[in-house]
């Protein structure tokens, strides 16, 4: 029973909202154990790398964006 049970898991995709949270807890170091191993029962690594490059992309961005507004009211 338990093979069925875990045979259902491994088809089930997690959802947009799970890879985000997944993807943010992981880039932050706060990520569950529990979540962990959900993520590489069900998933893609395609997604995670996918998800985990744009938030790499998106920090950096927030970052320049935070630094030049400071530097712009310095000078």
């Amino acid at each position: 029973m338990s093979n069925v049970s875990e045979h259902k898991e491994k088809e089930q995709k997690p959802s947009l909202w799970q890879l985000v949270v997944s993807v943010l807890g992981a880039a932050f170091g706060v990520q569950s154990s529990k979540t962990r191993e959900r993520d590489f029962k069900q998933a893609d690594p395609k997604a995670y790398i996918i998800g985990g490059i744009v938030f790499g992309v998106l920090f950096v961005l927030t970052l320049a964006l935070i630094v030049k507004l400071v530097l712009s009211n310095v000078t």
